[in-house]
């Protein structure tokens, strides 16, 4: 298994020599290589086992860095910068050639971010390049918000784990593209709308892609357990599956008649930061137990509510 530790020297000079290792963010743990080399960034893909056509996320600690690599930054994308970064916004922005085509999946913009993470960022000064960095975890399971969760599925394929506890946001960015300065949201996630809409004014939401994607993350089916994930009412769900062997994700309340063990509730008092934050160490949870099925609910559809959603449906859509 790979050694988990804090040493930002050590990590810093495994990815200057080529080596992929995990690191934290305060959406989930990545997997990080040199995004300026194409060797790194394949190994990447191989360790994720995750196909060529799904462009990967690139992270750097300063807008002075970003533009080194891209080409412009539309007026809209910046104000969103200086607003929200270091956070969990990835900005589509068109590259120059130093980011490898193999990073973008040949696309012509190149998802950027600065992630608001005191260690990470401490390595990302360190280092004379930014570093691409998709989920830590087998492409298509659910994304690891703690070391341990990095280590249990692929710990035997990297050297090392930078150590910065718990994600404290617990779901990926959200990702903005622009068309003539119009920002167009890609992938909900953990900078609600209400929020971006604040400083851009009214946006576009995309529906995420069954196939070819334009952008990170964004196939139809993702973020899901070996488990099969049904959504719907959990009490008629436990009726209609009385016989069968299951475990419960809900928001707010536990069910009577079901053992404690096999439930796991989101966020006792409704809230949604909290509900993020649990949801796919909740998922990882569930997913051990020897059950056939996890029945789990849609929460409000607000702020973080509706990235909760989006990962919940595409958990289901396996």
């Amino acid at each position: 298994m790979a050694l988990i530790g804090t040493d930002i020297e050590h990590a810093a000079k495994l990815i200057e020599t080529g080596e992929v290792i995990g690191i934290p963010t305060e959406t989930v743990y990545g997997l990080a290589g040199n995004a300026f080399n194409t060797d790194a960034v394949t190994r990447i893909f191989k360790i994720k086992k995750r196909p060529s056509f799904d462009p990967l996320i690139v992270h750097t600690d300063s807008l002075s860095k970003i533009r080194g690599f891209v080409k412009a930054i539309p007026e809209s994308a910046l104000k969103l910068a200086e607003c929200s970064w270091p956070g969990p916004l990835t900005l589509l922005l068109p590259k120059k050639n130093i980011i490898p085509d193999l990073v973008t999946s040949g696309l012509p913009d190149v998802a950027v971010r600065i992630p608001d993470h005191a260690t990470t960022l401490a390595l990302l000064q360190r280092l004379a390049f930014p570093l691409a960095a998709p989920s830590a975890n087998p492409f298509s399971y659910v994304s690891p918000t703690s070391a341990q969760h990095v280590n249990d599925q692929l710990g035997d394929k990297i050297p090392y784990i930078l150590n910065g506890g718990g994600s404290t946001v617990g779901i990926e960015s959200t990702i903005i593209g622009f068309e003539n300065n119009q920002p167009i949201v890609y992938r909900l996630g953990g900078l609600a709308i209400k929020k971006i809409e604040e400083v851009v004014g009214k946006v576009k939401v995309m529906a995420h892609s069954s196939s070819d994607p334009t952008t990170p993350g964004s196939l139809k089916s993702h973020y899901a357990p070996d488990k099969k994930v049904i959504i719907g009412d959990i009490k008629q769900l436990i009726n209609t599956y009385k016989d069968r062997r299951f475990a419960l994700l809900s928001f707010q309340k536990y069910y009577e008649g079901i053992p404690a063990e096999n439930q796991l509730v989101l966020s006792a008092t409704g809230d949604l930061d909290e509900a993020a934050k649990n949801l796919f160490s909740g998922l990882r949870q569930l997913d051990k137990l020897p059950v056939e099925y996890i029945f789990s609910e849609l929460v409000p559809p607000e702020d973080l509510g509706l990235a909760i959603n989006d990962r919940l449906k595409r958990a289901a859509a396996k």
